[in-house]
């Protein structure tokens, strides 16, 4: 198949309309008895994956063809009913399959410790286990779609493509491992960009275990103002040049240039979309190239009632908190710690999480008790009082005066990156 562009000319982006006839073009000349589509699940609600696979359901399940659906969960929970019938329309929830990263996946063979080495600059010396869900490698089907936004991502640069099948449908080892390379080789010297160690690590993946699966790659660049997505590019395509093409529109949409650092930074969590710091940390990863030195980052998180998004998690992050990267690095190494060992992804995490000193970081929730907020390395307040104060429905996107002060604020810290421009020429 030749790849499909679309690209909108106006910021209304493209029409349903658009989008529709892309990917019905997509499935032209195809003989196809069973399909599986691989879209991520409702954190990634403002992908526009949604209305993506719900095309690709009908248009497929009107020929005949079987159809099943694996949401990208990675490690995070099922989707709900609620959930799928927001993102997913009137596809049926009974064709949902649920992925589970320990015991769903087949192994497919290693990245090898030197390429690693090469990759990281020697900072990461140990191989990988190339691991998928089996169905991926199930030959009775006949084309598998993997439909989602390309977007900065704190772990592997730009999101999508094979990280979707990788760590979406992946397993414990690639998932755990890829997220510690990301954190050991530095989160702000990837974001943003293209060809990371991550990324060059998901690449090997798929050019030496998936090249002969029929994977058929969706991708788009969506931004969200005001809560209504708008698709400001579909790319489709079987290759990695869809891609590279996504990543181009993505870095005029999704980066923003601040013109020097945020003193006050207030971010707020959708509460449909975040439900743990695990996922809500967005709000640090995506700004902390912007924050000032000695600046303050405010999360309004009415929905954010735990850490992890599993028992396990939840539990090594109320353990080890978000200390800052060395000093998680020195408990990752410590031999009495393999509850961290055996949960890279999870060290990764908190490596992420943290400011490292630099600034402060200041979460108002609802439903966990200021203590525990506390305990894990963070500021706590109530959400109440900080929200009356800064109300995500009355300030606007950037720059706002609250009592005389000035303060920026973020509807949606997962739609984008922020970074100083004073900063970044300073440094580049």
């Amino acid at each position: 198949m030749q790849d499909i562009y679309r690209i909108a000319n106006t910021d209304a982006g493209l029409s349903l309309e658009e989008i529709r006839v892309a990917l019905l073009e997509s499935l032209q000349g195809r003989q196809l008895r069973k399909v599986l589509i691989l879209p991520p699940d409702f954190t990634r609600f403002h992908s526009g994956a949604g209305f993506i696979t719900n095309v690709y359901y009908h248009a497929l399940a009107e020929q005949g063809v079987q159809v099943d659906v694996l949401p990208a969960l990675g490690t995070h929970v099922p989707v709900t009913k609620e959930q799928w019938e927001r993102m997913f329309g009137d596809v049926p929830y009974e064709r949902m399959l649920i992925h589970n990263w320990r015991t769903d996946v087949i192994e497919l063979g290693q990245v090898p410790a030197d390429y690693l080495s090469e990759i990281t600059e020697g900072l990461w010396t140990d191989p990988v286990s190339v691991e998928i869900n089996r169905r991926v490698m199930d030959e009775s089907y006949d084309l598998i779609i993997s439909p989602g936004q390309v977007v900065p991502h704190e772990v592997v640069g730009m999101a999508n493509h094979a990280k979707n099948l990788f760590v979406g449908v992946g397993g414990s080892d690639m998932i755990n491992k890829s997220h510690m390379v990301g954190a050991v080789y530095g989160m702000e010297r990837m974001m943003g960009k293209e060809n990371t160690p991550v990324r060059k690590l998901f690449d090997y993946g798929m050019a030496h275990f998936l090249k002969d699966r029929p994977i058929l790659f969706a991708l788009t660049v969506t931004t969200a103002p005001g809560g209504a997505i708008r698709t400001h590019g579909l790319f489709l395509g079987e290759g990695r040049q869809c891609f590279t093409e996504a990543v181009k529109l993505s870095q005029q949409k999704n980066i923003d240039f601040v013109p020097r650092g945020l003193k006050k930074c207030v971010v707020y969590l959708d509460p449909s979309e975040f439900k743990s710091t695990w996922l809500g940390n967005k709000a640090i990863y995506r700004t902390r190239m912007a924050m000032a030195d000695g600046g303050e980052l405010i999360v309004l998180a009415p929905g954010v009632a735990r850490f992890g998004e599993d028992d396990e998690v939840d539990r090594l992050i109320r353990k080890y908190g978000y200390r800052g990267r060395l000093n998680t690095l020195e408990a990752f190494k410590k031999p009495e710690n393999q509850d961290l060992r055996d949960n890279m992804g999870a060290a990764a995490h908190l490596i992420h999480g943290s400011s490292d000193g630099r600034f402060t970081i200041t979460y108002a929730v609802k439903d966990i008790p200021k203590g525990e907020i506390e305990g894990v390395g963070f500021r706590a307040a109530d959400y109440d009082e900080m929200a009356a104060k800064y109300d995500p429905a009355k300030l606007r996107y950037g720059y706002n005066t609250v009592d005389g002060e000035e303060i920026y604020f973020i509807p949606n810290p997962a739609l984008g990156l922020w970074i100083d421009r004073e900063r970044f020429e300073r440094e580049a």
